[in-house]
């Protein structure tokens, strides 16, 4: 049984690395291709990219191979084994906090769109730099001796020791590296979807420089399915890792293998949700459609007028589109309810 168990893990610790580097591959392709994506935030995107690839392709595969190979491993005290654990706490920590920001530009860019300018390039490299000093700091505290590392044979990793000794540690770490991203996040998404659903029981109208055209409500709508879906994947994969370590930690004792292995899983799992759900939004969406029809298009060897015309067409549709729904809006009788006016 235990043997089993063990090969489970192996087996969803290689899927999980499989989709975060494939995952984050397809999202810095996306930003290669795509000079529209090249806002003064990209820095942060990249950030978390990288560290959720980073951690695919190092922490993960460690992790299954270990699994595999039990019970021989590096010693605790061995530079293999506190290098691992430095990087994967270090991976960890940046990935979340970048993934922070960027949610914070996010609500900024939705709910203060007039003082959205005050976030500039500039000050976006400043909170980027911040934000991975914090992490190198955070992490190399276990190296001067404030918590430690060593391996953990049932998360088959080299990670924070979650013992009472090293309690100020872990809740320090915990509280401001863990806990307090994910409690910002889950909040601004939460508000964001609050607004969205409010936006499209009132409706909007967008102009441009030819008419004005009615945004249908599912539009809104869209857009918070994939905002609750990272709020809940958000919960889901780091909340039984926090309980199994603060658990560990205040008490003294050893959680189930089962469990310890489960939680490990699943916050190393969350690497390769959040560049599949990150192509998901609405601004991604169309530029992981262009990018991979250039793709086809490359290999099928197909003419590059093709998807021209196809822009072109769909541009002309989507403008006789917006022309009719205006025409509509305009020649409804007097009775019928007030338009609602943008917020």
């Amino acid at each position: 049984m235990v043997d089993a168990l063990r090969r489970l893990y192996a087996t969803l610790m290689v899927l999980s690395g499989v989709a975060s580097v494939f995952g984050n591959l397809l999202l810095l392709l996306v930003l290669l291709l795509n000079k529209e994506l090249r806002t003064d935030t990209l820095g942060l995107t990249l950030s978390f990219s990288l560290s959720d690839l980073a951690l695919g392709l190092s922490t993960i595969p460690f992790g299954a191979y270990n699994s595999l190979a039990w019970p021989s491993c590096c010693p605790s005290e061995g530079t293999f084994c506190q290098g691992s654990g430095f990087i994967f706490l270090f991976l960890q920590t940046s990935s979340i906090h970048s993934l922070t920001w960027a949610t914070i530009n996010k609500f900024i860019e939705i709910c203060f769109a007039l003082s959205y300018s005050i976030w500039t390039a500039r000050r976006s490299r400043a909170v980027l730099v911040l934000v991975w000093l914090f992490c190198l700091v955070n992490a190399a505290l276990p190296l001067l001796g404030f918590g430690s590392y060593v391996y953990s044979e049932s998360r088959f990793l080299c990670c924070p020791s979650f013992t009472p000794d090293n309690r100020y540690f872990v809740v320090l770490w915990m509280l401001v590296g863990i806990v307090a991203p994910i409690l910002t996040m889950c909040s601004l998404y939460g508000y964001i979807v609050y607004v969205a659903r409010k936006q499209a029981r009132r409706g909007t109208f967008m102009c441009n420089e030819l008419h004005c055209y009615y945004v249908p409500a599912n539009t809104y709508l869209r857009s918070s399915i994939v905002m609750v879906a990272t709020s809940v994947c958000l919960v889901v994969c780091w909340l039984p890792y926090i309980s199994v370590c603060l658990y560990e930690t205040f008490s003294g004792q050893q959680s189930p293998a089962v469990t310890s292995a489960l939680s490990a899983w699943l916050v190393l799992t969350s690497a390769a949700l959040n560049p599949w759900i990150t192509c998901l939004t609405q601004t991604y969406r169309a530029a992981v459609r262009r990018s991979i029809s250039r793709f086809v298009l490359l290999f099928s060897g197909t003419r590059q007028e093709a998807p021209l015309q196809s822009s072109a067409l769909h541009l002309d549709t989507a403008n006789r589109i917006s022309t009719t729904t205006t025409t509509v809006a305009a020649t409804r009788p007097s009775s019928s309810p007030k338009t609602p006016t943008p917020p």
